[in-house]
């Protein structure tokens, strides 16, 4: 189930941004939420984009902002799909390991 954000620190992870129209959407309902603080974090944007959106958030993080951009999986050695069951396990086993005891 969701966790409720108000009052709580946000991170917005994109694997790259192109246009920025779907990360907008995701900054805003964060906003909306009552989050206190909202970061967006990707690996590469264009600087334009990168510029736009860093102002509708508190932080954004990103590790490049090429000039020559193209498209964001020419950034990737291997930019194939990850299904969304495979991330919700990946979500599941890190969160059971986080409540683990510590051996």
């Amino acid at each position: 189930a969701p966790l409720p954000l108000a009052g709580r620190s946000a991170i917005l992870v994109d694997d790259g941004i192109a246009t920025g129209a779907t990360v907008r959407v995701g900054l805003r309902a964060l906003a909306r939420s009552g989050a206190r603080r909202v970061v967006l974090a990707a690996p590469v944007a264009p600087p334009p984009v990168a510029a736009v959106l860093a102002g509708l958030c508190d932080e954004a993080v990103f590790l490049a902002t090429p000039e020559s951009f193209g498209a964001v999986g020419s950034f990737y050695e291997d930019f194939t799909q990850v299904e969304d069951e495979e991330v919700m396990a990946l979500l599941r086993q890190a969160d059971a390991a986080a409540h683990s005891p510590k051996g």
